[in-house]
Parts: C-alpha cells; sequence; structure tokens
C-alpha cells in the first residue's frame, strides 16, 4: 500500500473505521474515499457496484457493520444477519469485480463456538455451537471470512481477515440498551455520580471473563497487517489478556469516581463465560498492543465526556 493509493474505507464514521481513518491520516496517507450511509446504504447491490465503477479503490478496509451489545444482538436478529450479510457480500463482490488490490474484512471474536477451549485459537472455528444471544451476527461475520476464502481460492483475490476482540475507545456507542458492556459501564457510572445514585445494577453473575482492545490499537494492527500480511488464514487480534466483568465493573467505577455500590442482576443473561483470544499467531507476525486497559478506559471516558 504505497502512500499515494487510493484507500476505501467502508463504515469509516463507526469506532472501528473511524480508528483506522486516523491510523491512515498520521501515516501520511491522504488519498482516502469515504461514503456517510446517508450518502452510500451499502445493502443496496446495485448503489454499491455504482460507487466502485465510478471510485475505483485499490486498498478497501471493510469495517462497516450492523453492530450492537447482548440486547441489540438479541433482539434484531433478523436485522443483523441480513444487513450484514447484505454489507459485506455487496463490498466483497464489487471489490472482486473492480480489481482492488487487497481487502481486509473486519470480523468479531463472537465467532467462536460459546464453550470453545480457551485461549481461543483461529482453527477453533466452525468446531461447536455459538452463543445464542449473538448468533445471527456471528454467522454473519463467519460468512464474510470464508467469503474472502472463496474469492482468493476461486480468483486468486489478495482478501484477508481480522478478528477483533471486544473493542471501545473513542466514536465508541453509549446507549444502555444496544451498546457493548464497557461503553454501557462508562455511561451508568457516569450518570449515576452525577445524579448522586447509591448503586448501579450490572447485568448477569459479574463472573464471566473478558478481554478488551482499544480502538486505535486494532487500526494499528489493520495498519500493519495491510502492510505485511497476505495469507488465507485470518487472524486474532487482542492483548492476551482478560478479567472479570465485576472487576471491569470497579476498574470503570474508580476511574469516573463513583462511590456507590454496584448490584448485579443474575436474572440477566451473562452470555459466552469466556472469550479469550489466542494472540500468538499475531505477536510472531510481529505485532503487540500498546495500549493498556486502564489507560484506554481513561481515554475513552475523556471522549465520552466530550461529546456529551
Amino acid at each position: 500500500m504505497q502512500i499515494n493509493s487510493k484507500i476505501y474505507i467502508a463504515g469509516h464514521r463507526g469506532m472501528v473505521g473511524s480508528a483506522v481513518h486516523r491510523a491512515l491520516l498520521s501515516k501520511g496517507y491522504s488519498n482516502i474515499v469515504t461514503r456517510t450511509s446517508g450518502e452510500l446504504d451499502l445493502r443496496n447491490q446495485a448503489a454499491v457496484a455504482e460507487f466502485f465503477q465510478l471510485e475505483k479503490p485499490e486498498y478497501v478496509f471493510l469495517c462497516a457493520a450492523k453492530v450492537g451489545g447482548i440486547v441489540a444482538n438479541n433482539t434484531y436478529r433478523a436485522d443483523f444477519l441480513y444487513d450484514n450479510l447484505a454489507i459485506q457480500n455487496n463490498i466483497i463482490h464489487s471489490s472482486f469485480v473492480n480489481d482492488v488490490v487487497k481487502l481486509m474484512f473486519f470480523g468479531s471474536s463472537c465467532i467462536y463456538p460459546k464453550l470453545a477451549p480457551q485461549p481461543l485459537k483461529e482453527e477453533y472455528l466452525l468446531t461447536g455451537l455459538l452463543e445464542q444471544t449473538n448468533e445471527p451476527y456471528a454467522i454473519a461475520k463467519i460468512a464474510g471470512i470464508k467469503l474472502c476464502e472463496a474469492y482468493r481460492d476461486q480468483y486468486g483475490c489478495n482478501f484477508i481477515s481480522i478478528m477483533p476482540t471486544n473493542l471501545y475507545g473513542k466514536n465508541d456507542n453509549y446507549h444502555l440498551e444496544n451498546s457493548h458492556v464497557l461503553p454501557a459501564l462508562i455511561l451508568k457510572f457516569h450518570e449515576a455520580k452525577i445524579n448522586n445514585l447509591a448503586s448501579v445494577e450490572i447485568w448477569g453473575t459479574g463472573l464471566p471473563m473478558r478481554e478488551f482492545l482499544y480502538a486505535d490499537d486494532l487500526a494499528s494492527a489493520a495498519l500493519f497487517l495491510m502492510q505485511n500480511y497476505n495469507d488465507k488464514q485470518f487472524v486474532n487480534i487482542g492483548t492476551g489478556v482478560d478479567l472479570s466483568i465485576k472487576d471491569l465493573a470497579n476498574l470503570v467505577k474508580n476511574i469516573i469516581g463513583y462511590e456507590g455500590e454496584l448490584v448485579f442482576n443474575k436474572t440477566k443473561p451473562d452470555g459466552t463465560p469466556r472469550k479469550l483470544m489466542d494472540v500468538s499467531y499475531l505477536h510472531n507476525l510481529g505485532w503487540q498492543h500498546s495500549t493498556q486497559l486502564k489507560d484506554g478506559i481513561q481515554l475513552a471516558y475523556q471522549d465520552f465526556l466530550a461529546r456529551n
């Protein structure tokens, strides 16, 4: 990828896409093509085909997706499956038709079986049942991986896939019902602090273990792999370190300065018991994360305050 290569970021306004955009700009890339969802509906096959024919990007970062937390995934099951399949099918196929030099598909760690051995190695894909609450999203992401592999096998396309762990950072979605756990906790503790609430409810038992990666670290890994990796095998992106939801809640609580109690609502779902990525493959390729969780949450909270 040359400094003047034409690069398309699908989903440039989301947390992941905006992090990739910042990373590219910081490295001096300026020939970047973007479209908002209002300008281009990525679910519309004809519109996407016309866009690719017009712009002819050389490199594509496929960050666009319909995303959400456990409630959104479980409530809007058809939307999560259909929208994500449509988005990735249209972009991957148009990239093939228009001779894109290289495409990177962004997946998710939820592709792995619910009860897969820990930590999660790349070869565990499709070895067991998925977590029921986010099965439609996971199936769409698995289809994206396999679509990239199929275009590589049949047509020789240099389409690669990466699987990030749980992400957080700038431009995150702070919505109590539709967001992921970390931004939801930031919102809950912030509101509890300013409203002097005696307690904050945390969904589930607090026992599930989760790994978190700062979005700008993901963007750093994405640029590294776009420049240095051309193989069929998808790559886990993470820190290789996890903690319990209870410990995460206490960490966020302390950073925000909330002094009330935590109440765990055990009637709410826990989701997958543990979801730690094995990142040895990535480390062997030569990349490791640089932002520690405490520092990243502080940066995310500063971004939250600036936007609210």
